[in-house]
């Protein structure tokens, strides 16, 4: 069994070349900082002696093929080697189109971080003697060719991934995926807002997980620090290098124990005030989602009585997105109150700590 390792975790990257960035008021993403962002980490991790690196998906903005042609070109010139899986925004539809690749050119374009046989979308592969990387692929379409608006396993994977697990007893296993296992936020698998970001079938893939011991899944797309754990399986997801707090991960697995730190992007040389900025960006794009959360299930708030609240709730999405996020409204109508205090974190955990895992 291993004894010692370390990687990093980078997500969300939208990687997007000047000429394919578009204006678009009330996105979130502030793509403008995504390739001198990503070359600030790789410059941070350049100083680390890494086994490896995983991008779990969104890897550019919204599938060009020229942002995944320089993010591949980017990754071969690591000094050591990457892992990736494709992310909603990576493939936007089944088939290519003039602007967007096709699902089936994810593998080609990556053949080298992980798709040994680019024909297949999901892979296994031996990181380090006796550790193994498992890649799934989260995206679904429907008979059409459009994007599902959340995660799917397919059965498919589902059976490759029981019978690849039978085959790798004794050995330690962990797995990327995109979109979210297990939920990180109150009632995300079933508000509409919040399940979006999660497998629909997290179920039945948390249940083969389980039967063969897999304790970790490292998973992106909802672009906050957060990390769950469901009946002995942990799903760390990292946040989105183009959003607050702009943050990536540092691990070190030793001796049965798993130890996550958690860098910032603080400044770069044309956003010295990155954070703030990025912090102001969010907040200025929250007010109407945060309207929604008081107006609809389960607050249930007249507009009346919503909108004088919204004012403290505009850093809402970002104190989660931050991680380690603790709430006091103390001001709001009681069930109001109850259920966005529900919202912090329950112990300072998402950021930086150590999960003690029991190997067999």
């Amino acid at each position: 069994m291993p004894r010692n390792f370390r990687f990093a975790i980078v997500s969300d990257l939208h990687i997007a070349l000047p000429q394919t960035i578009h204006h678009a008021p009330n996105r979130f993403h502030l793509v403008e900082v995504s390739i001198p962002a990503f070359e600030f980490v790789l410059s941070q991790l350049e100083l680390l002696d890494l086994d490896f690196l995983l991008l779990p998906g969104d890897l550019t903005q919204h599938g060009e093929p020229e942002n995944h042609a320089w993010l591949v070109d980017r990754l071969f010139r690591l000094p050591y080697p990457v892992y990736v899986v494709p992310g909603n925004h990576d493939v936007v539809q089944r088939d290519r189109s003039d602007f967007n690749i096709g699902l089936m050119e994810f593998g080609h374009y990556y053949a080298k971080f992980g798709y040994d046989d680019p024909q297949q979308l999901y892979y296994c592969t031996e990181v380090l003697p006796d550790v193994h990387l498992i890649g799934l692929n989260s995206n679904s379409f429907d008979a059409q060719g459009k994007q599902l608006g959340w995660g799917h396993v397919d059965a498919e994977q589902l059976r490759w991934l029981e019978e690849t697990l039978a085959n790798l007893q004794n050995k330690f296993v962990i797995v990327m995926v995109h979109h979210n296992a297990i939920e990180h936020l109150p009632g995300q698998s079933t508000n509409s807002l919040g399940r979006r970001y999660m497998i629909d079938n997290a179920a039945d893939l948390l249940a083969v997980l389980r039967s063969h011991h897999v304790r970790l899944i490292f998973t992106g797309h909802l672009h906050v620090q957060d990390v769950a754990e469901q009946n002995g399986v942990y799903d760390i997801t990292t946040g989105s290098l183009v959003s607050y707090p702009h943050p990536y991960r540092l691990l070190h697995y030793q001796d049965g124990n798993l130890v996550i730190e958690s860098g910032r992007v603080r400044s770069l040389p044309e956003w010295p005030d990155l954070q703030a900025v990025s912090r102001q960006w969010m907040a200025d794009r929250s007010l109407p989602f945060m309207l929604k959360l008081l107006t609809e299930p389960p607050v249930n708030l007249s507009l009346a009585e919503a909108e004088p609240l919204t004012a403290q709730l505009r850093n809402f999405w970002a104190d989660i997105a931050n991680g380690d996020a603790n709430f006091n409204f103390s001001n709001f109508p009681p069930a109001a109150r109850a259920h966005f205090e529900r919202f912090g974190a329950i112990e300072p955990i998402d950021n930086n700590c150590s999960i003690a895992l029991h190997t067999t």
